[in-house]
């Protein structure tokens, strides 16, 4: 229980609160209503069929995988993140950097790429990344990121995004 609340405490910062409230679906639905911004739309039966456990629980139910685990977290090469979900491209590889936080940090997003939502879940008052494309949790972004580019820290879990290399 410990180690469950340090984890969600260590993501915890000043977040951009610009977003609406999230609603949770039940399964065998849809994560929005028919009027959902998302140009992927999915039951949350489809979504459990295509994503592995881990990334269905931190992807579609907005769950956190434990710091210092993820694939992505101490690596650094030149390409592009997309979304695990739907391949949508989220981060650049020149915007990551090492916040020493225990997931994948970057200073932003590739523009149009992600939405927000006001999280206040665990008492926490954070701010909500999620592709714009599909609506995939990616973690939450708080502003005490490198005050030399954007200030803003992208805290983003592994299993909610895959690296595609840049062509040599």
């Amino acid at each position: 229980m410990l180690i469950v609340l340090l984890s969600l405490t260590a993501c915890k910062g000043q977040g951009k609160n610009d977003a609406k409230d999230e609603v949770k679906p039940e399964i065998g639905q849809t994560k929005m209503d028919e009027n959902s911004k998302f140009k992927v739309k999915k039951t949350e039966a489809e979504w459990q069929a295509e994503l592995t456990s881990e990334q269905y629980d931190v992807l579609r139910n907005k769950a956190t995988e434990r710091p210092h685990t993820g694939e992505y977290n101490d690596f650094f090469e030149d390409g592009v993140y997309v979304c695990a979900a739907c391949s949508n491209p989220l981060f650049k590889s020149d915007t990551k950097f090492d916040s020493h936080c225990g997931w994948p940090s970057f200073d932003q997003a590739i523009e149009g790429s992600v939405v927000y939502e006001h999280d206040t879940s665990y008492g926490m008052d954070r701010t909500e990344v999620m592709c714009a494309n599909c609506g995939g949790h990616l973690g939450h972004v708080f502003d005490d990121g490198p005050k030399e580019t954007t200030g803003d820290r992208f805290c983003t879990n592994s299993v909610s995004i895959k690296f595609i290399p840049a062509k040599k």
